[in-house]
Parts: structure tokens; sequence; C-alpha cells
């Protein structure tokens, strides 16, 4: 509601306003009806009115200074006079000042209900704009993370580089320029300092006057380093870091680069840098240009036994499970120091956690284990300590996959699943579903949650975005073919659910691939 404060000498008229006027139909708060316009400035100075509505002529202080004290306090104030002289000179004032109208008496209740009226429109119309105004800085740094985020990812086009430079001056980079990412370590067991960790980056950026800084997620943080930028400062930031967060933060750095188009690869290469943690350690700083070609040809090999690990583990290929395991930790007995080995034991967890989430499963929850237990794999004095425990720990993960995958109507599930499937590229919906198997919509929801413990919708995509990666690997198909493929009209909302389940945008997993 807005508030009113009433002033008016005649005690009559006071009373009359405030008995005869529907306030709060109008949606209004009278929080004063004083005699004086000292009274009223005492309440004005005090508190925030919305709308003056005072006489023009009172004693000692009239309505018209009232006003114009009242207006210097709140410029946004709006007032009504009410006088009973039709004097044009009060008239002449009262318009210099901005009055919203000026009701003669003996005054129509009427006409003083519709100025109000239009007074209450004119603050809804101005409040509309200062919530758009308000919205607009609080967006600002969004709009600019994602427009960076877009830039450093190559899905940017020469009008969203435009708008960066013409906006928030990006042409006025100092080049070469480098992208250093700052990873929080074992960020899958400490999700709530994720605020501290941003609090801390930003810190030390702005005393450096670093002010390129683009959250890419929870676990990561992108920032320009422009040129007089010496990497030396990494050394102090990673110090200083150990000293301000709970957990230690790996910086990967790419190479200098001279050009907007080319921020993209050494984005990139900072991210491969991470990658090497387990080569160089954690809780340091890496240069991509620092790692030799036959460690960067060991992690893509990497991704790939991961892949086919995975892809054992969700159909129950026990043996096939076993190999895999035996293969990836072939190469961890080629590591050199056993730091290295609790950095590759790390690694994998990491990534096993990664993939469950995708699939819309806790790791945690399916193992029914405590994240402070995972200290086990610090603790231990073999490398065959640490394959055994894991492979215990993927087999077990495998099998409650698959006793969860076998419900008494699993071979249902099955069919709807592969009815859906076929037709991903079409909007199906649950009632589709269930027309089609000859269930009532809310049966049929009720069952799939209890066989797969997820959301029918939640299902489909999962499919989609199965589907969506399998086609970004294996096809040359545009993002936007991609998209429509399965299911999707409106590409950013694509591009935003898949990142949401693979933890980077499509152009992105495709490089990867």
């Amino acid at each position: 509601m807005y508030k009113v404060l009433l002033a008016d000498d005649e005690i009559l008229d006071l009373e009359g306003m405030k008995t005869f006027i529907p306030w709060e139909e109008l949606g209004l708060e009278v929080v004063g009806a004083v005699n004086s316009g000292f009274a009223a400035w005492e309440i004005i100075d005090r508190q925030k009115i919305d709308i003056l509505v005072t006489d023009v002529r009172m004693p000692n202080m009239t309505g018209l200074e009232l006003a114009r004290k009242a207006i210097d306090r709140w410029d946004r104030l709006r007032v009504i006079f009410v006088s009973g002289y039709q004097d044009f000179n009060y008239l002449k004032q009262a318009l210099t000042l901005n009055a919203y109208n000026y009701v003669l008496k003996p005054m129509d209740d009427q006409e003083l209900i519709e100025s109000l009226r239009k007074v209450c429109n004119d603050l809804d119309i101005e409040k509309a704009r200062l919530e758009t105004e308000r919205a607009y800085k609080q967006m600002a740094p969004i709009v600019k993370n994602e427009y960076l985020i877009q830039i450093l990812e190559g899905e940017s086009d020469r009008e969203t580089q435009d708008a960066l430079g013409r906006e928030y001056s990006m042409d006025g980079l100092r080049w070469p320029v480098r992208v250093a990412v700052f990873e929080i370590d074992d960020m899958t067991w400490k999700p709530e300092q994720t605020d501290r960790f941003l609090y801390s980056v930003l810190t030390l950026c702005q005393e450096r006057g670093f002010g390129w800084v683009c959250k890419l997620s929870r676990q990561r943080v992108a920032v320009l380093i422009e040129e007089g930028g010496e990497l030396t400062i990494l050394d102090e930031w990673v110090a200083r870091m150990k000293g301000m967060l709970p957990f230690s933060v790996t910086i990967g750095v790419g190479g200098e680069v001279s050009a907007m188009p080319e921020l993209q690869r050494t984005y990139r290469e900072a991210l491969q840098a991470l990658d090497f943690k387990m080569f160089k350690g954690k809780g340091r700083w890496i240069d991509y240009e620092d790692t030799r070609g036959t460690e960067r040809e060991e992690v893509r090999n990497l991704d790939i036994q991961l892949d086919s690990l995975f892809s054992s583990m969700a159909n129950y290929e026990l043996v096939n499970i076993h190999d895999e395991l035996e293969q990836l930790f072939r190469f961890a007995h080629g590591l050199k120091s056993k730091f290295s080995i609790q950095n590759f034991a790390m690694f994998l967890i990491m990534k096993l956690n990664d993939y469950l989430r995708s699939q819309n499963e806790d790791m945690f929850q399916l193992l029914e284990l405590d994240l402070a237990k995972l200290d086990i794999l610090l603790q231990f004095e073999t490398i065959d300590d640490i394959h055994s425990w894991l492979r215990r720990r993927v087999f077990e993960i495998s099998e409650k996959l698959h006793t969860k995958s076998r419900g008494k109507h699993w071979k249902l599930v099955q069919e709807i699943i592969e009815y859906v499937g076929a037709r991903l590229h079409e909007n199906v919906t649950l009632r589709d579903v269930a027309d089609y198997f000859s269930f009532s919509p809310n049966y049929l929801g009720h069952l799939f949650k209890e066989e797969t413990g997820k959301n029918f919708s939640d299902t489909i995509i999962a499919l989609r975005m199965e589907r969506a990666a399998v086609l970004l690997k294996d096809t040359n198909l545009k993002i936007y073919e991609v998209a429509d493929k399965v299911g999707y009209r409106y590409l950013p909302y694509f591009s935003r659910q898949f990142k949401e389940t693979y933890g980077m945008k499509p152009m992105e997993y495709r490089r990867k691939s």
C-alpha cells in the first residue's frame, strides 16, 4: 500500500477526508491526519510518504511551504492541493511544484478519489520502471558472465563480441591475454564452500586489477590475465588461497593469444592443463605449455577407457568391468609417486561420481558411504589395495543399478523407454504414452516412478541428452540440428539442459569427443 498524509487546518474537512474516502479500496494507507504544516513536516521528516494531500492555506506554514520541504525530503512524493480559494497565484505556485492536482472546496469526494486513482497509477508505473532498472543492474553481471562463457567456449558470433566490447569495454583488453581456470580440488565432497571460493578469486583479481572474471560452474572460475600479468603472481595466489579456504585449488593456464577469436584456444588449453593434476599434483598452478605430449595422449586415453568402464557398469557386464579396471590400473602402475597414485584414485572417484550424477544417481547413496570414509584412499599402502577397494565398489554400484532396473514391471518400463526413444524428436507426453499402453496417466506415472526411482519427465530428458551426446560424437550435424532431432525447438534451452547433464555445453562436448 502507498502511504498518504492528510494536512488541513479545518477539522471538519480533515475528518471528512478520513471518513468518506475509501482509502483501503484504493490501496492506500493514511499514516497521519494533522491540522498544521509543522505537524505534517514532523511526520514527513520521520518516514517516507508517497502522497501528500494538503490545504494550500494553513497558519504558520502554508501548504505550499510544506510541499516544497516535503519534495526536497522525498523527491518522488506526489502532492494534491486542496483549497477553498480560487486564487490564480496559488494555482500557479502549485503547478511549479509539480502538484498532481488542485481540488477546490467545497470538495467533491469523487473528484479527490479520481485524483488519488491517477496518482496510484502513476506510482505503479514509476515502481515498475525502478524495478526494471534494478533488475537490469542485477542482471548485467550475469549477462556479462554468460557472454564471456560463449566467447571462451567458441559459441559466440560477431554480434556477441560487439556487445561485450560496447557494453563492457572488452575492446579495451590489453593483449596478449591468456586464460587461467581455477578449480576446487575434491569439490565433490565440499560443495558448500562454493561462495567462499568465488569470493577469494574475485578478491585476488581485484587487487591486481584483473576485471575479467567468469564463473564457469560451482567448481570452476576463469580469469583473463592481460598483458603485464606475470604468471609468478599465481604462486602467491595459490599460497594465499590455502590460508583463505579449507581446501586446495589448482589453476590451469593456457598459452598467450592476441585476439578475441583466439580466446577459445587458450581457454581450452587451461582446461586441459587441469587434467594433469595426477602428474603434476594439486594445490598449484599448471602451465599447459609445460605439459609433455606423452602426458596429453595418456589423459585422452584415460577418458576413452572411463567411457568404456561406465558403459560396462550400466549394462552389468562384470567381465568387461574387471578388464577395464585392470587396464586403468596398468596405467596407474606407471605413475612415479604415492602422491600421484592417490591423485589418480581421486580422479577416478570424481569421474565415477560425475557419471552417476548424469544418470540421476547418487554414488554415496548407492554405496551407503559417508564422505569422510573416502579418506581411506589416502591411507592405503599399495596401489593394489586401491585397485581392490575400487573394484568391489564398482561391482557393487553396477549390481545395484542392475537390480533397480529389474522390478516387477521392468519389462513394461523397458517397452515404454523404447517407445519414447523412437519418438524423441516429437513432443512426447506422459498422456501420449499412457494412451498407447492403455493406462491412466496418473497410474502410469506412479508405476514408472516406483520402478525406476525417477519421474517420467526426468527420464525423457535423460534419454534426449544421451541421444544428443551420441549425435554430437558420431555425426557432423550442426548443434541446432542435434537439438531438433531430440525434441528441442529452442536452442538456448537445449544448450542449458545439456550443460546441466554433462557439465559442459554441446560444442565443448563435441570438441572433447
